[in-house]
């Protein structure tokens, strides 16, 4: 799906900059012009960002070797 029309970025181009280590909006908006011409697009691209960061956390550990959840 298209999250930002202006700069044609769809879902799968946001997983791919999280996957290459983008974490915020703002590099989002370095990288790949997201919510730098409208800005309407802000709010879905901050939702499907956070949805991409949780599917691609890293899994931790507790001190003890317990896997937590990701975050």
């Amino acid at each position: 799906m298209y999250v930002c029309i202006c700069n044609a970025v769809t879902e799968r181009d946001i997983g791919s900059a999280v996957a290459e280590g983008c974490d915020s909006l703002r590099e989002l908006r370095e990288q790949l012009g997201v919510g730098a011409c409208c800005g309407r697009c802000t709010g879905c691209a901050r939702d499907v960002l956070k949805n991409s960061l949780h599917a691609h956390a890293p899994h931790r550990t507790t001190p003890a070797g317990q896997q937590l959840a990701a975050a």
